[in-house]
């Protein structure tokens, strides 16, 4: 079943990629080839762990995911309750099986999976947030209903619009940025959200225009000049980070390919080439991509190399990921580019 694109662009994307922290060996390969958008192939090593490793739950759930990515919903669904049946204790589980029904607009049963999840963990934010989702998005379908039986219901079509508004558009990038002095800070939004599935209720992530920049503010006039120049150089990382991850979001490869450095240090050893390859296919491939950072933190090893360190959120289709992540840029030409990109498990 084709995913409705209304969909897409809400919070009910989230499928729900179970951190690999701690994963090592065969898994962390595996984990690798999900990354690099080889999905069929990763699918193919991760059901020969399974016939060895049958009752590996973290495996199991990420064959859930690697599945829902690879629109193979039906399969995805039987892993995610096969997985509620086993270990009824663990949320997250009963989330994805939410976020795939959804998918296919059966919302009751949505519903269902999410209570579940709530009843198993009653702090659990993520599945408040979504259930929330899920009742905006029944009562808009039944305001839908009201009308198509009785155009002239004035009262259902205003109810209509107001719920609709209280679904989450699709955004652009959201990325950090420096709060002017005269900006009140927004009332933050209702957050994407992340999940991990252990004993613990995953927290919202927050947004990135929440997010505290390495420096909140411009240096005084009255700094000293080595205060100053710090403070420019920090910005112009900000700056440099920020771009990226809006080239990123907007899937200009050509943007997105010039942030890194000549001298860019490929994550697996691969060539430049074969790397940039994989990077345009995996640009390319989704129908939207966006990528929100947050926490930003910049520290400087000498003046023409910094490490930015940050949360990132990278939502495509109907995947969602969060990963913590780490940049190394040097200054090339008056530039600051990524010589080497760092997940940090």
């Amino acid at each position: 079943m084709t995913i409705p694109r209304t969909l897409r662009h809400g919070l009910l994307t989230t499928i729900l990629l179970f951190s690999l922290e701690g994963m090592a060996g065969a898994l962390d390969e595996i984990n690798q080839l999900a990354e690099q958008g080889k999905t069929a192939q990763a699918l193919q090593r991760l059901n020969s762990y399974l016939g060895k490793q049958p009752t590996d739950v973290k495996a199991l759930f990420l064959k859930g995911v690697l599945l829902a990515e690879s629109d193979k919903q039906d399969e995805a669904i039987q892993v995610f309750s096969e997985l509620t049946e086993k270990y009824p204790q663990l949320p997250a589980p009963y989330n994805n099986l939410a976020v795939l029904y959804a998918y296919q607009g059966n919302y009751e049963k949505a519903k269902g999976a999410l209570e579940a999840a709530i009843r198993t963990h009653p702090s659990y934010a993520t599945a408040h947030e979504n259930l929330g989702d899920i009742y905006a998005r029944m009562a808009s379908e039944s305001y839908s209903r009201a009308l198509q039986l009785d155009t002239s219901n004035s009262r259902a079509k205003s109810k209509l619009a107001l719920i609709k508004d209280l679904l989450p558009p699709p955004g652009d990038v959201a990325v950090a940025q420096p709060p002017s002095k005269d900006t009140t800070t927004p009332s933050p939004t209702p957050a994407q959200v992340s999940a991990r599935i252990d004993s613990k209720p995953a927290e919202t992530t927050k947004l990135a225009t929440n997010a505290k920049p390495a420096i909140a503010e411009a240096a005084p006039a009255s700094a000293p000049a080595a205060e100053q120049k710090k403070a420019d150089q920090t910005q112009a990382v900000l700056d440099a980070v920020n771009s990226w991850a809006k080239a990123w979001s907007s899937q200009d490869i050509d943007r997105y390919l010039a942030s890194y450095a000549k001298d860019f240090k490929t994550p697996n050893g691969e060539t430049r080439s074969s790397w940039e390859a994989m990077r345009k296919t995996r640009l390319s491939k989704p129908t939207r991509i966006e990528v929100k950072l947050s926490n930003i933190q910049v520290s400087f090893e000498d003046d023409h190399t910094a490490r930015a360190t940050f949360q990132q959120s990278y939502e495509a289709d109907h995947l969602s990921q969060r990963t913590r992540k780490q940049l190394v840029l040097v200054q090339q030409q008056g530039q600051w580019l990524i010589q080497q990109e760092l997940a940090k498990r």
